[in-house]
């Protein structure tokens, strides 16, 4: 569905009402997601032609041969945006299907049957099979097999943060989709706002998971209460346009976003005093050791 940009510039903008921050972009990078994906979906339509020229065998195998090609660009498709979400995490679990694993062996089984219909020998279509896994193993790699771990974090730990974090992307994940239902794109960008404040928490508590105590009743209960409130005020605005519950949405928003920032703020600030703590300890260690540090002249 269309929708009509309306920025600080265009042709009946409210002057008086306030501009939305920035920071909806912010971290963002550029996808890998693209045009060979994009091609995957296009380069076995012709089987679905070359299925109506021949008996009902050769129709069958054929549609097959298609099926499991869209299917492996599909599961292409997800396998890259799965890999994408754990690189850009420093502690993430493995994702629980290997997408891209699979589109590799589709691929490999759809063009096995394609080779099948064409009515080559025996060899042919084992051969079809064998390099279009291979290759396309090769093109798009394979997914992550082992959960991503800090280097000073044991393993237990990053579980407990990694599972909350997941939790919590799903979270945001639902209520951008509600708020997409709506079709107000000022209200999208001021949710993707909030939703770049909550992620700096995340990233906190993922240098530092002994924060995730502190934080979890923001990144659960809170976050759940939010993606609450935004179905609901979709279901409103979908049915009727209703600016009162708009403002009390937007309200709710603000108010969240305001305890975030500040609770960060506090979880950063303790990080610091740990840092500041070792140091000294350190020092005090090595003046033991007979090791005199020259602290820095600050005038």
């Amino acid at each position: 569905m269309a929708r009509r940009f309306s920025g600080q510039y265009s042709p009946g903008h409210d002057q008086d009402a306030p501009e939305p921050a920035k920071g909806g972009f912010r971290g963002a990078r550029r996808t890998r997601v693209g045009g060979r994906v994009n091609l995957l979906f296009f380069a076995p339509l012709p089987l679905a032609v070359r299925a109506f020229g021949s008996g009902p065998v050769d129709l069958a195998i054929n549609l097959s041969a298609l099926g499991l090609l869209l299917l492996a660009a599909w599961l292409t498709r997800e396998g890259l945006h799965a890999e994408e979400a754990y690189d850009a995490r420093r502690i993430a679990r493995r994702p629980a299907v290997p997408r891209k694993i699979l589109a590799s062996l589709s691929t490999g089984v759809g063009l096995g049957l394609a080779g099948a219909a064409a009515g080559s020998d025996l060899f042919a279509p084992v051969i079809y099979a064998a390099a279009g896994a291979g290759l396309h193993a090769l093109a798009f790699g394979l997914d992550p097999l082992r959960d991503k771990h800090a280097g000073d974090i044991d393993s237990f730990q990053s579980s407990r943060v990694a599972r909350v974090v997941d939790q919590a992307e799903d979270y945001l994940a639902a209520m951008s989709t509600a708020i997409r239902r709506v079709g107000d794109r000022a209200l999208e960008a001021r949710l993707e706002q909030f939703q770049a404040t909550v992620r700096d928490m995340l990233r906190t508590v993922e240098d530092d998971p002994r924060d995730l105590t502190a934080a979890r009743k923001y990144l659960g209960v809170y976050l759940m209460g939010a993606r609450d409130a935004a179905v609901k005020y979709a279901d409103l605005a979908t049915r009727a346009p209703n600016p009162e519950a708009r403002e009390n949405f937007l309200a709710l928003l603000s108010d969240l976003e305001r305890n975030f920032t500040a609770k960060t703020r506090a979880l950063m600030a303790d990080s610091s005093t740990d840092l500041d703590i070792e140091i000294e300890v350190l020092r005090e260690r090595l003046e033991r050791e007979g090791v005199h540090l020259e602290t820095p002249d600050t005038a």
